[in-house]
């Protein structure tokens, strides 16, 4: 067995309530005494009231009564989860505040040493995000437990902003982060058929008793990066979209997520990307205009048509404010 399991096997040992010695122990267990020794020291260092009777008659047992089993984490695990808890709270993680409990059960259990060395770790690792919408974390709770529970959602969903709330009914397969925004992922019964729905732009969340399947081969980010992202074999549905200018600029771009996922061509001065036609004259142009001049359109036209149109009408904006 692992030195994890070992140790805590000596504990449900000694949580018997018996006195056992070193060497009974390493009887039970099939280890060396020397072995046993270092485990029981291990176990006292992280937390657990062992004491220990000489002399003839005498052994280990424990001080008090062990309600909570102690969490064998060496000093990487440890640190990995402080770190994990730092990302979750940046992300607005439903369950921050379970988190931040484990994260203090963590340290209760470990000796002055470990938690020094966890508090350094901690302090030299910073989350840099926007700040999440902490009014949503109430909601993702009851969307996360429908999911797992299958449960049918009755919710009043805006589209867009400024438009009338719709009320749905939907069965949650899955929850999604992306780009700071928390995602449902769900069949809606309005529609008839799978969509995404921004869990901020949730205004009212029911559940019913209604109960679903979730298809057993359906996956949530799958499906979701697939409504964002053409298929990388598949040119239906999309259009090649071709840029000239600065070589930094194009660099840049080739890491965004729409352009990089679709690149056919990349040099110093040009790239070539598919793009899905639905973000063709809607999403892309707002990404292409913070570039300015450092980047060129060249094809194809549409792209061409829409950002001479955005800049008209920014341009008579500014105007007309003047």
């Amino acid at each position: 067995m692992s030195k994890a399991d070992n140790m805590l096997s000596i504990l449900w040992l000694l949580k018997t309530g018996k006195q056992l010695t070193a060497k009974q122990l390493a009887e039970e267990l099939e280890i060396h005494i020397r072995t046993v020794y270092r485990y029981i020291d291990a176990l006292c260092a992280s937390g657990v009231p062992i004491i220990a009777d000489a002399g003839p008659g005498g052994g280990y047992k424990l001080l008090r009564p062990l309600d909570d089993a102690p969490l064998f984490f060496d000093l990487d695990e440890q640190k990995a989860l402080v770190h994990a808890a730092q990302f979750a709270r940046e992300a607005g993680y439903p369950y921050g505040d379970a988190l931040e409990r484990a994260v203090t059960k963590l340290k209760r259990y470990t000796n002055e040493e470990q938690r020094e060395a966890i508090d350094r770790h901690a302090s030299g690792l910073n989350v840099i995000s926007p700040s999440p919408d902490r009014t949503v974390a109430e909601m993702l709770q009851s969307l996360e437990q429908s999911v797992a529970d299958a449960r049918t959602l009755r919710i009043d969903y805006r589209k867009e902003r400024g438009a009338f709330a719709e009320t749905r009914r939907i069965d949650p397969y899955g929850l999604i982060h992306w780009k700071s925004k928390w995602y449902v992922i769900g069949h809606c019964h309005l529609r008839g058929e799978v969509r995404s729905f921004r869990a901020d732009r949730i205004q009212r969340i029911d559940s019913t008793e209604d109960a679903f399947v979730r298809p057993a081969d359906f996956d949530a980010r799958r499906f979701f990066l697939g409504s964002l992202l053409p298929d990388a074999e598949r040119e239906e549905g999309t259009f090649t979209v071709r840029l000239i200018g600065h070589p930094a600029a194009l660099a840049d771009l080739c890491e965004h997520w729409q352009f990089g996922h679709g690149l056919l061509h990349h040099s110093d001065h040009e790239i070539a990307s598919r793009i899905p036609a639905a973000s063709l004259t809607t999403y892309l142009p707002y990404i292409l205009l913070s570039y300015g001049s450092a980047i060129q359109v060249v094809e194809p036209p549409v792209l061409k048509e829409r950002m001479i149109s955005l800049a008209s009408e920014l341009s008579a904006h500014y105007r007309e404010t003047d």
